[in-house]
């Protein structure tokens, strides 16, 4: 009887065993329906705040006596840098990495029949190649929330098709770069330090959507912004 007793007990625990075992297996098919790549430990793809890029922008070049930019990552590395800017600038503009390789090339291109000026961005230092990304100013007064335009290729000023359209106010360092459908892709922010304290428009935070733009061109927007304004 006692044996009889333990064989049935043995026999409960086991079916209680597998029937745990069917639910954990269906909530996890149910989860890699939603998240193909989540594994068997639960976890789950990351939230979308945690796919964003946070930059800190400093304009100030780390070489001294030289106007430029410094940028920071999210742990506090130095992510890129400028070295040869200045306002207004009627050359060349290199965007570089931390160890001085250029990324981009920017240049300012002058339009005719009172089109404005129409700023390029090359990869690397080619400029001789066909430009990746066209910007121009917006001089649409019925538009004034719109700051400018980004194009691809070689713009002829009116009959490319938007990539991106930038908006806000550079000067009070609040901008949203939106792509063709209106999608956030980077926007720039003021930056706080510790109990609220702001920083100056000098230090701000470019926050970026990788998946939609790149962040090397949310950063060459950033410089063109302030070439402009």
């Amino acid at each position: 009887m006692y044996i009889q007793t333990q064989f049935v007990l043995a026999l409960i625990v086991f079916l209680e065993l597998k029937r745990r075992e069917k639910g954990r297996l269906e909530s996890f098919t149910r989860m890699t329906k939603v998240y193909p790549n989540a594994s068997f430990t639960g976890r789950v793809p990351p939230c979308k705040a945690e796919m964003e890029e946070v930059m800190t922008v400093w304009k100030k070049s780390l070489i001294f006596n030289c106007n430029g930019f410094t940028v920071f990552d999210g742990k506090g590395d130095l992510l890129y840098r400028v070295d040869n800017y200045m306002e207004g600038n009627k050359g060349s503009i290199l965007l570089m990495d931390a160890n001085g390789k250029a990324l981009l090339t920017i240049r300012r291109k002058k339009m005719s029949l009172g089109l404005g000026d129409n700023w390029l961005v090359y990869e690397g230092e080619e400029t001789k190649a066909i430009p990746r990304l066209s910007v121009k100013k917006s001089l649409n007064i019925f538009n004034n929330k719109c700051l400018a335009y980004v194009t691809a290729g070689e713009s002829d000023g009116r009959n490319n098709k938007t990539m991106y359209e930038i908006e806000g106010s550079y000067s009070r360092r609040r901008c949203a770069v939106l792509d063709d459908r209106r999608r956030l892709a980077a926007e720039i922010k003021r930056k706080e330090g510790g109990r609220g304290v702001a920083f100056g428009t000098d230090i701000f935070r470019l926050v970026v959507q990788p998946n939609n733009i790149r962040t090397d061109f949310a950063m060459a927007l950033v410089i063109l912004l302030d070439q402009m304004f």
